[in-house]
């Protein structure tokens, strides 16, 4: 049995301000395993985003318990790539906050972009780059200090189409093949299904997990061949109906 490196224990989050209070989160208990490749999905407004935040510890819940295994890393909907740091520089900025900036902890951040098709583009700014490869950096920095947790907040969102399929596709095969824990928030049903083991939908705030499917697409890992897969559009469906019902 796999050690889960992510456990939500029942936890309530309770936000005040002078004049009232909102609930958040609600009896909100779920748990993710090593190696596994979580998406959340929910209605607009319903707090995926705050799950991120108590994942990370940035909140602390009202109640209940949040439990993690290790150090996580946090990739925004923006790659955020500093316009006057080269990309070899934005790499190595996660290193120097956590004053892991050494030559070994450097190597490594070089080899996964050299891995990954950025070896040549380590001198180049930001602005000389694609939109998905400014992503495919933002997740090189993201792993760069090997963190045993990958939180994932919409990062294709504000990426075009197709675009978005392709960068899609690399981020899946990155983590992957580093063999990454993650868990994704993201609106898009099709982003959801192309991409996790396991899908937790939540409810309208205040959130809970109202259903968990675990994807049967067998050894198909590869977004664009899941999107092609027979499959594919009984998900879409059930999923569409949970969120709309």
């Amino acid at each position: 049995m796999k050690k889960e490196i992510l456990r939500f224990s029942d936890v309530t989050l309770i936000y005040h301000t002078p004049r009232e209070e909102t609930i958040a989160a609600e009896h909100l208990t779920f748990s993710v395993s090593e190696g596994e490749f979580v998406a959340i999905i929910g209605p607009s407004g319903c707090g995926k985003t705050t799950l991120l935040s108590l994942a990370a510890g940035l909140l602390r819940p009202s109640s209940g318990k949040v439990e993690r295994e290790g150090n996580c890393g946090y990739m925004l909907q923006r790659d955020e790539l500093f316009p006057w740091r080269t990309i070899e520089k934005n790499i190595y900025l996660p290193l120097e906050i956590m004053k892991m900036n050494d030559g070994e902890h450097r190597k490594r951040a070089r080899d996964l972009a050299v891995k990954y098709g950025l070896g040549d583009f380590l001198g180049s700014y930001p602005s000389q780059l694609s939109g998905g490869m400014r992503q495919r950096a933002a997740l090189i920095r993201t792993l760069a200090p090997d963190p045993d947790l990958l939180l994932l907040d919409e990062p294709f969102s504000a990426l075009d189409y197709q675009t978005r399929l392709n960068v899609t596709e690399d981020v899946s095969e990155i983590i992957r093949s580093e063999g990454k824990t993650a868990v994704l928030i993201t609106h898009d049903i099709s982003e959801a299904v192309s991409l996790a083991d396991r899908i937790l939908v939540l409810s309208k705030r205040p959130a809970h997990v109202a259903y968990a499917h675990e994807l049967d697409f067998g050894e198909i890992k590869n977004p664009l061949k899941r999107r092609e897969a027979s499959g594919f559009s009984h998900w879409f469906e059930l999923l569409w109906r949970e969120l709309n019902g």
